[in-house]
């Protein structure tokens, strides 16, 4: 009896193996024939699960998204029931940013598929329906008088913080202590306390 193929786990080994040649060797050494030699497989199963460089790039990007979701998700349960916003906030935003190893890798990946994006912004849409719903999410705890506006702004902070922080021009310390100046502007001085520091090493 033939062998059930798991799809989502072929199509995640491909992923997988265009982000290694994404933080390898450049976004342009992306392509389906790389790819393929990268993962151990034939061109044309890649082209069987990718029709086009879009398709594939844009699952990869997906799978980054995921993990990067697996990390806020372990990071907010640490904190137990009920979290002040603030510390609600930054213990995501400390999880999305590339502050050790393994997250750079997936922060390099990502940043270079959003530099492609750019260019192809048809080639991704629901990169604009997920960063509308973290938005929103992020507009509903801030404090009052602050909304959405407030919200991108955040989140345009912690997409800088990252680039920095992956070009070497910001340390650990100096991007958290950008992202907590920031939080106190939006919530007060006054809810911040040292010992509510959570974050990962350097």
């Amino acid at each position: 009896m033939p062998k059930k193929v798991d799809h989502q786990e072929r199509r995640t080994l491909i992923a997988d193996a265009l982000m290694r040649v994404a933080a390898d060797q450049g976004l342009e050494a992306v392509s389906l024939r790389h790819v393929a030699a990268e993962a151990g497989v034939s061109a044309g199963m890649v082209q069987h699960y990718f029709r086009t460089k879009d398709e594939m790039m844009a699952f990869a990007l997906s799978v980054v998204r995921e993990r990067s979701q697996i990390r806020v998700t372990e990071a907010v349960a640490q904190l137990g029931v009920d979290p002040s916003p603030r510390l609600l906030l930054r213990t995501m935003i400390g999880a999305l940013l590339p502050l050790d190893e393994g997250t750079r890798d997936d922060g390099r990946v990502a940043l270079a598929f959003l530099a492609y994006m750019a260019v192809r912004p048809d080639a991704a849409p629901s990169l604009r329906e997920g960063t509308r719903q973290l938005t929103g999410f992020i507009a509903g705890i801030l404090p009052d008088g602050h909304g959405e506006a407030a919200a991108a702004g955040l989140l345009a902070l912690m997409e800088g913080l990252g680039v920095y922080l992956l070009g070497g021009q910001y340390t650990t310390e100096q991007a958290l202590g950008a992202l907590d100046a920031h939080l106190d502007l939006l919530f007060g001085s006054a809810h911040w306390h040292p010992d509510t520091v959570v974050h990962r090493p350097g």
